[in-house]
């Protein structure tokens, strides 16, 4: 058991101490090892976890593997019903699982209950449509067409986001009838644990769904190298990606990325200024800024980019920060000491840089005097030559850079590493669209259009190589075999 005052009676989550193998929940192989969870509103330990060994992993893969031929034969009713069970067990425990995010990342308590747990069960649903009529055979010709599951499937997710990109691995692999082994991350284990309970209630069969939790640098890629997977997706950084799809390359197995971004959000002059600036603000500080897909670059025509620097800085002023139970704030603390410190260099870079400083800082917050808490902060006349305009933050810090014309703004747009999304703000819909083609990203939003569930999630460049979502989602989990002759010529 975790040891004395940690655990269970604390974050009311339960199985701290075990891992969820081939249907049940089993005890580590190798005792005697813990992650300690860390609420980072306060810098107090909130759960000790067990920490599995190569060993478990071993375990947990095993189980997968045997699971796999029966699995991967279930019709596509079956496996319907399974994402029904596991959609109504995961909407029992969607309090419990917001309260273990606010927790154990800091996600504000609004925010983890309205949008971050919910959009696990969305996601779920989404699976669940696109699963009614998903096309796992066709003809072309004389030839069949089938897509049929990959195997067994190493899932390795972040913290930023828990049940976002948890879900989007699970229920497609599940949808496509593979069996898995999810790794989570080891800062957000208490909601992954709730995942699972879900999971053991909706009567997934055994070994189809297993979870091994601990480090990443050690488990997420022995995982990955393991010769008996047959795919691994893996969500974080770009620097994690790359380690991940070198472990892999040795058993030349599938690798699907969604890695990191600095996306562009480009505002024309014609657009209510206003509203459009302070909501690119609140649309970067969400989340501390620990989003991948966040816009945390502003590229804002010269004609108003004086205009649009006064409203964002009154408007990064005006954010709440502070205790994330709190229903009132909008901004928590980052999610950890090590998170905190690499924000905090990066605000000095600014400076030392020359960027101009309007709002924020690297000091702490007022009146806050313990937490991993950062000013919402902002930076103006920044070049692409910076190193905050060119490196991920992964903090609540955005960069206002201005452009001179259409051309000038998609240049400095796609002058970046990354690709995953991009934004584009005009009264000219013909011009956003536009903009919108020439943008090297693997997703758009015009004129603050919100994310569509059944849209492909991914990016170009360093931001991966992969797609989540809707259909895009399962596609990932498939095999595609060309049976030639399988129809006679008519």
């Amino acid at each position: 058991m975790p040891p004395s005052g940690a655990g269970i009676e604390e974050t009311n989550v339960g199985h701290e101490s075990q891992f969820y193998i081939d249907g049940r929940w089993v005890d580590p192989v190798e005792p005697g090892r813990w992650i300690a969870v860390t609420n980072p509103a306060t810098e107090e330990e909130a759960a000790r976890v067990a920490s599995g060994s190569e060993a478990d992993i071993d375990a947990a893969v095993a189980a997968a593997r045997i699971a796999f031929p029966s699995f991967s034969q279930t019709r596509r009713s079956d496996r319907l019903e399974l994402l029904e069970n596991l959609l109504a067990a995961y909407r029992r425990r969607i309090g419990q699982i917001a309260a273990a995010m606010t927790t154990e990342v800091g996600i504000p308590k609004t925010f983890s209950e309205g949008v971050q747990a919910k959009i696990g069960e969305r996601h779920l649903q989404t699976a669940f449509t696109v699963l009614t009529d998903y096309q796992f055979e066709e003809d072309w010709n004389t030839t069949r067409i089938i897509r049929e599951p990959i195997g067994v499937c190493g899932l390795i997710s972040p913290w930023n986001w828990p049940m976002n990109q948890i879900m989007v691995k699970v229920a497609p692999a599940l949808a496509a009838g593979c069996t898995m082994v999810l790794k989570p991350s080891q800062y957000s284990p208490l909601s992954s644990l709730l995942m699972a309970e879900a999971v053991h209630e909706a009567k997934i069969p055994a070994g189809v769904f297993n979870m091994v939790n601990g480090p990443g640098s050690t488990l997420g890629a022995y995982l990955a190298s393991h010769p008996l997977v047959d795919m691994v997706s893996i969500t974080g950084s770009t620097e994690v990606g790359a380690a991940v799809a070198k472990a892999a390359a040795s058993s030349i197995k599938r690798v699907s990325q969604e890695l990191g971004g600095k996306s562009a959000y480009i505002v024309f002059e014609d657009v209510d200024l206003q509203k459009v600036i302070a909501g690119g603000v609140r649309a970067c500080m969400r989340n501390s800024g620990q989003s991948c897909n966040a816009p945390t670059r502003m590229l804002v025509s010269m004609k108003v980019y004086q205009q649009a620097i006064e409203i964002a800085a009154e408007t990064a002023a005006g954010i709440s920060v502070g205790d994330p139970t709190d229903p009132d704030v909008f901004m928590g603390p980052v999610a950890g000491k090590k998170q905190y410190d690499t924000v905090i260099r990066y605000i000095k870079a600014g400076l030392a840089d020359g960027a101009r400083l309007v709002a924020g800082g690297p000091e702490r917050p007022s009146g806050l005097d313990r937490g991993y808490f950062v000013r919402p902060t902002i930076f103006a006349d920044v070049n692409n030559h910076m190193r905050i305009a060119r490196e991920e933050i992964f903090g609540p810090v955005l960069c206002i850079i201005p452009f001179k014309n259409e051309d000038d703004a998609i240049s400095i747009a796609n002058d970046s590493d990354f690709g995953l999304s991009g934004y584009v703000s005009s009264l000219d819909l013909e011009r956003a669209r536009r903009v919108a083609r020439r943008l090297r990203t693997g997703m758009v939003h015009l004129n603050g259009v919100s994310t569509d569930l059944h849209a492909p999630f991914g990016g170009y460049k360093k931001s991966g190589n992969g797609r989540e979502w809707g259909r895009y989602g399962i596609d990932e989990y498939v095999e595609v075999k060309a049976v030639m002759g399988y129809r006679t010529q008519s």
